[in-house]
Order: structure tokens, then sequence, then C-alpha cells
């Protein structure tokens, strides 16, 4: 299968990173994500709030074509339409939502709440619901962040400050960038207190504005908490049962794939998919690429753990021939440096894979 990438570069001298369970240092830490679009009336397209890596167009164009505006604007008003709607069905907003959604102008935010369950399907409530949840959110701050961990308080500062450092909206010091870091910092802090068992893990500052932010983060990260839980490593539940589920899924698509990376140049999934489904692909891709995965890992009607693994052994499929004739230094490298690619064509491959055998789903 065509990749439509262009091969990694590793420097000389450039060490491999070979990710273990619970290793945390997850290498690339300058390059950090974020929990996107769920900041009220940001819009990402926003050059001065959001200014991103984007990778240049294969064909070098850049240019759009009127199709493609008038696709776009097709989509906008099918999203506007459906969420204007007195009750919201959420089926429908779930197959819009796994085409990709539009960005700019909330949508994207408002979507995302209802498909994560923190905004209920009745569009009277919203307003109740939202006036609630932040006043639930004000008090916990109240209560929890009065003596905040120093340690852990030390970990958040850190990685705040890696948190994509070429981005307006959270890098430099005017009093935007250092209020939403402050917003990240209690939203992280606050979760540690409440997961004590977690606490914070490095990785899991990918999020902005606090109230609603805060509802979903959780919301979010419900199905894949014990992945950061040491303890529960060996169990049905845990990071490596993940890692087995990926490997199942791979061998029931591509049994040849399977073996050459299993058994042929023994590279395990825990090797590269660690980081891949811990961190939800956010360090795998650019910043607009991430929100178009995140919109069908959100819209999956069977959870965002079973749309990941699909997406994660898309990934694998669209290198299969550089795999093929790979060794093992050559593969982890590619594997632990994802190539560009046609993020629709990659999403499209991962929707097609036969049933996932994991089953594996998420209830919010």
């Amino acid at each position: 299968m065509k990749n439509g990438g262009s091969d990694p570069v590793l420097e000389s001298g450039e060490e491999l990173e070979i990710m273990e369970p619970n290793g945390i240092e997850l290498g690339h830490k300058e390059n950090v994500y974020e929990f996107d679009d769920l900041v009220n009336g940001t819009d990402v397209d926003n050059e001065d709030a959001f200014r991103t890596r984007k990778r240049p167009d294969k064909d070098g164009s850049g240019q759009v074509s009127v199709m493609e505006v008038i696709a776009a604007d097709e989509k906008r008003s099918d999203v506007e339409y459906e969420l204007s709607q007195k009750e919201i069905n959420l089926e429908k907003l779930r197959r819009i939502a796994s085409m990709g959604l539009p960005d700019g102008g909330g949508l994207r935010a408002t979507a995302w709440k209802l498909l994560l369950g923190y905004l209920s399907p009745s569009h009277d409530l919203w307003e109740k619901e939202l006036t609630e949840n932040r006043q639930k959110y004000a008090m916990l701050k109240e209560e929890l962040l009065l003596s905040p961990h120093t340690e852990i308080a030390e970990q958040i500062d850190r990685d705040l400050l890696r948190t994509h450092p070429d981005m307006k909206f959270f890098s430099g010091e005017s009093s935007f960038s250092k209020k939403n870091r402050e917003a990240m910092r209690k939203i992280l802090l606050l979760f540690a207190k409440l997961n004590p068992a977690i606490r914070y893990v490095q990785g899991m500052n990918e999020v902005n504005a606090e109230a609603d932010s805060f509802s979903c983060f959780v919301r979010l990260l419900s199905d894949s908490v014990d992945h950061f839980c040491q303890q529960l490593d060996n169990s049905p539940v845990g990071i490596l049962s993940t890692l087995s589920r990926l490997a199942e899924l791979l061998k029931e698509n591509d049994e040849e794939l399977w073996k050459h990376l299993e058994f042929t140049t023994k590279v395990k999934p825990q090797f590269y998919a660690f980081r891949w489904i811990t961190l939800l692909l956010t360090q795998e891709f650019n910043f607009q690429s991430i929100l178009r995965i995140w919109d069908s890992l959100l819209s999956n009607p069977f959870g965002i753990q079973d749309m990941l693994l699909r997406i994660c052994c898309a990934m694998l499929l669209c290198m299969k021939s550089r795999l093929l004739s790979g060794d093992f230094a050559a593969n982890l490298r590619l594997l632990q440096h994802y190539p560009d690619i046609n993020i629709e064509h990659l999403l499209r491959v991962a929707q097609d894979l036969s049933a996932d055998t994991s089953s594996y789903s998420l209830s919010l």
C-alpha cells in the first residue's frame, strides 16, 4: 500500500528510543501535544492563538479546490443544523464527526462535549448542565488545591513549559498564554488529587480551558486511565493486554506482516505502540491531523479504544511494504518516527478493518 510519506531521518549519533511499559520517559518530550478545541469560543484557525507546524503538501501546491470548499461549507451547515436541534441526534452527529468536523466557530468544541457525554442530547438542558458542572469544578478547586503535592506540581510545571512551544496559546510570557498554562496546571493538579493511585503521569498535559475541559478530560481518560497504573499492567485492563489486542488485530487482518514484526524482526508493540496508545497518537502527527483523528476516536460508537486500536493497526498496514523490507533497527526507527501520510486514507483503512477482536468499548 502506498503510504504517501517520506523516509524518516535519523541524525548521526541519535539513539533509538525503546519504549517500555511504565517507562514514562516516552521520548520526544519537547514535542508535546494537547487536548484541543474544548475551549469556548477558541478558533483553532486563529493564527495568533495556534501556530502549528504544518507539513508541506504532497503536491506542493497548497491550493484548495472549489469542490473542497463547497464540501466544507456543506459539512459546516450539516453540523450547525444538528447542533441547533432541540434534541440532538447523537447517531447522526457521530456519523458526521467520523468524517471530520469543521474547524472554527466552536462547532468541534460543542460536538466533542456531546460525544463525550458532558452535554446531554437535550439542548434545553445545556445551560443548566454547564452552570452546575462549572460550579462543581469551582468547589473541587477550592477544596483540593489548597496544598498541592510539591513534587507533582513541579513535574506539571516542567511539562507545561514543553507544551507546544510554537503555539502562542500555550507558550510565551503574554497574559493570554500564562492564563492558559495556569488553567491547565489546575486541571492536572486536580486530576492527580482525585486519582491518587495514578497521580500525574507525564503526557497528561494536553488540556486547555478549565471547567469544561476538566470534565471532558476525565471522560476522555476514563477508558484508558488503567494504562497508567503499573499494578494493572498484567490485568485484562492494563497496557500489556491492550498491546496484545493490537497484535491480535494485526494478525487477523495481515498475518504476513504480523509474523514479520513479531518473529522475524522482533519489533514488539511495546517498543512503539505503548506511546501511540497511552498518548492517543498525539505525538505521531501534526496538530490539525490530531484533531481529525480525535473526531473519529470520539465518534466511534464502540468506544475510543476500539477505534484507537484500529488506527494503530492501520498505521502498520499503510507501512507494510517498508516494514517487510526492514530489519529491527529500520522498522523501529520507522514506527517511532511515523512519516507523513494522508490522514483520510489512514482512517479509511482503519474503518475497513475486520472486526476488532478486543471487544473493548468505552462506557461514558
